[in-house]
């Protein structure tokens, strides 16, 4: 009876440890509008595919971060893995947190709905020994303009800095959401690298690093607002707890800063003096029309560009239009652009190319073409002619009223007899042989070829029985296009650094399991360069396949350009092409 009871109590505690579980927690359920909300998605096998729900109404600041716990005790072995996400509120209501789905064993797993109730901001003390009231005091985002009187048109540079005190670090930053310029043309200048100067702040020392430079052109006139930007800072800040030689040590706390609403009021254009074909140039240009060539043949075609190039609001205005004779055959003209932006604003040239073929003999003036733009430097209105071209046509169709000035008045046009003696006007027809189609070797061929066929379909039929019959070999397949996948999105990341850095590590992860048959319990670092030695794989590859791994680890807390992505892409895909060499 005894041994019957041991055997039923071994047996329903086997079912019950085999029973995989899927759930979601918070760490709270209502909160603050300037409080923050933790979400944790915790399985007890280990899956793939994990899909996080949308966050509608929350920022993500932090996360997705991967914890792995798996341990054994008095010979049962407890396995956890948890996806975790710091979130922060948009505005006040009562929200939900939708269902994560993964993939376990072939089977989708989901979580339960969480409702959140979001309240208005929470009052907190100012403590002077809270981290939190500390980061805020030490720290702070500013949006310099260099210009908050400018006219209509005319550039602008939005600098963004951010303030750190002396006695304050910042280990991370990530931008939570990008301003929206409505009434602007806008254009971010590059920052190729975050270097540390030293400035005041409010009359006090800080250092500042500048984050991002936007040039802005204003479209519209009177009082303009510039959004502002917020940043997701952690920020490490001295606490009250000292170590044996009295130094402080740091609190890590993460802190929301943003620049503030900024407001401009823009300046409209003069009207005095303005010219009649003023197109909203606004700068210092310069102004030219040119042709590849002034003597020609009917029928010939040359090129007339209408260029401007200088230093102002280049992309914003339309260039002048050509006006020619009657007689000149006239296309659309292509336009092209050579147009830098830097922090003083665009620079280069634009210009406008019309292909104009002539239709008789003749000397055709080309109009002068008139410019005009508005002068930032002396406050008024300049107009720039171009010089005048004379095109000559020697040879060709004559007009009936041609006159020795190249005016065409009438378009009579004299036929030149021999004008089509290049073509080829007669031609030899000859027939086509034909043969029956019956009996015939394509007869018999498309009449025999499904019984050859026959083999074929069931050598394939045998090969896809034995294929789904060989479960390891369809796990490592599974496995492979896994791999391919993760690696194919983090191409298509490349510039979003969580998103790529996650679908890095899930291709990594897929090809070792594809590879050496490794569980995702036992991806650890350590296993993983102990399995590669004993497979010979030679210190290079080993060492780049481990310091991808270090790099898919760090991205979560140290800001990375897209440069920094791309590299780590392309040494993604050589390791892995020398793993594939050195594991076959």
């Amino acid at each position: 009876m005894k041994l019957k009871l041991f055997l039923l109590t071994f047996f329903v505690s086997g079912i019950l440890s085999a029973q995989v579980s899927f759930d979601a927690k918070v760490s709270k359920k209502q909160l603050g509008i300037n409080e923050r909300l933790r979400v944790d998605f915790t399985m007890n096998t280990d899956g793939d595919d994990f899909e996080p729900p949308s966050f509608q109404n929350f920022t993500v600041v932090g996360g997705p971060s991967q914890s792995i716990n798996n341990s054994w005790i008095n010979g049962t072995r407890s396995f956890s893995k948890s996806y975790s996400y710091f979130l922060a509120p948009k505005k006040r209501g009562d929200f939900t947190i939708g269902q994560a789905t993964i993939e376990i064993d072939g089977k989708i797993y989901k979580t339960l709905p969480i409702k959140i109730t979001v309240t208005a901001a929470i009052d907190k003390p100012k403590d002077p020994n809270d981290p939190d009231y500390i980061a805020s005091e030490k720290i702070h985002l500013v949006a310099e303009v260099s210009n908050t009187n400018p006219y209509l048109n005319e550039a602008i540079t939005v600098v963004y800095k951010l303030y750190v005190a002396q006695n304050t670090g910042v280990r991370n930053w990530r931008e939570i959401d990008n301003p929206r310029y409505g009434d602007f043309w806008s254009q971010n200048i590059d920052v190729k690298s975050v270097n540390i100067q030293n400035g005041t702040y409010k009359g006090e020392e800080y250092r500042y690093v500048i984050l991002r430079k936007t040039v802005l052109y204003p479209q519209k006139t009177g009082k303009l607002t510039i959004e502002p930007l917020p940043l997701d800072v952690t920020v490490e800040v001295p606490s009250q707890r000292r170590d044996v030689f009295g130094r402080s040590f740091m609190s890590t706390v993460n802190r929301t800063v943003a620049s503030g609403n900024r407001t401009i009021n823009v300046k409209p254009l003069p009207e005095n003096g303005k010219p009649e074909d003023f197109s909203g140039a606004v700068g210092s240009f310069n102004f030219k029309l040119t042709t590849n060539k002034q003597t020609l043949k009917a029928t010939e075609a040359l090129e007339l560009k209408v260029s401007v190039s200088g230093k102002g609001n280049l992309k914003l205005f339309r260039l002048p239009k050509l006006v020619l004779p009657s007689a000149l055959e006239v296309y659309e003209p292509e336009h092209s652009e050579n147009v830098k932006t830097r922090t003083s604003g665009m620079q280069g040239s634009i210009s406008d190319t019309y292909t104009v073929v002539p239709n008789y003999q003749g000397s055709y003036p080309i109009p002068n073409v008139s410019f005009s733009y508005f002068d930032l430097k002396t406050k008024r209105y300049k107009t720039l002619t171009s010089e005048r071209l004379i095109i000559e046509v020697n040879e060709g169709p004559v007009s009936a009223n041609n006159n020795t000035s190249g005016v065409v008045t009438e378009n009579v046009i004299t036929q030149n007899l021999n004008q089509f003696s290049s073509f080829k006007t007669t031609t030899t027809l000859l027939p086509i042989q034909s043969k029956p189609f019956f009996n015939s070797n394509l007869f018999w061929l498309l009449l025999l070829a499904p019984f050859l066929l026959i083999p074929l379909i069931m050598l394939l039929v045998r090969n896809r029985m034995t294929r789904a019959l060989d479960v390891s070999g369809n796990k490592i397949r599974k496995t492979n296009r896994l791999a391919r996948k993760y690696l194919s999105a983090a191409k298509k990341s490349l510039g979003k650094k969580e998103q790529f850095y996650n679908a890095l590590e899930r291709a990594l992860h897929n090809y070792l399991k594809s590879k050496l048959r490794l569980e995702t319990s036992e991806f650890n670092k350590e296993k993983i360069e102990e399995l590669l030695g004993d497979k010979s794989v030679n210190s290079d590859t080993l060492e780049g396949f481990m310091s991808l791994l270090t790099s898919c680890e760090l991205a979560r807390y140290t800001p990375l350009s897209t440069v920094d992505m791309q590299n780590d892409y392309g040494k993604a895909a050589s390791v892995i092409n020398a793993l594939d060499k050195q594991l076959n």
